[in-house]
C-alpha cells in the first residue's frame, strides 16, 4: 500500500469483531469460505502484519488488508 492508498473506514455497530466476519462484512470477500481461505493462506494482514487466525478480535481503529485494499474498523 502506498501513501496515497485511501483507508476506508467500515462501521461495525459495536465494539468487537472477528476477522473472517469482518472481511465478510466489510466486502473484502465473498463469503466465508474465501475469508478462512486467505487468512489460513497468509493473504489477509491486520495492522500491517500477516495474521492467520480467523477468530481475532478486531477493535476501533484496526486496519485489514487484503488484495491491496485496506479498510479500518470502527464502532
Amino acid at each position: 500500500m502506498s501513501n496515497s492508498d485511501p483507508i476506508e473506514d467500515v462501521s461495525i455497530g459495536g465494539e468487537v469483531i472477528r476477522l473472517g466476519q469482518f472481511l465478510k462484512f466489510a466486502g473484502l470477500l465473498d463469503s466465508g469460505g474465501d475469508a478462512k481461505e486467505m487468512i489460513i493462506d497468509g493473504y489477509v494482514q491486520v495492522n500491517g502484519e500477516i495474521d492467520r487466525r480467523r477468530g481475532r478480535q478486531l477493535h476501533d481503529g484496526d486496519t485489514v488488508t487484503v488484495e491491496g485494499r485496506t479498510v479500518r474498523v470502527r464502532p
